[in-house]
């Protein structure tokens, strides 16, 4: 059974991204696209995760496990 949102366990990362980048996300936050920087990151990992998953399976091989 998948778990829901609440029932997944969040890991704590660090990353270094460039100022011009953070300033950016901080105005998608600012905005309302985002409630939150995490948000946004989990957002644009979850889409590459899927991006990189669809383009394994296009090419026969390498797709990404899922985790779970």
């Amino acid at each position: 059974m998948p778990r829901t949102k609440s029932e997944e366990k969040m890991v704590l990362i660090s990353v270094h991204i460039p100022k011009q980048m953070l300033e950016e996300l901080d105005e998608l936050v600012r905005s309302g696209s985002f409630p939150s920087r995490s948000e946004a990151i989990r957002v644009a990992i979850r889409d590459l995760l899927i991006r990189e998953r669809a383009r394994g399976v296009e090419q026969g091989g390498g797709v990404l496990m899922s985790g779970r």
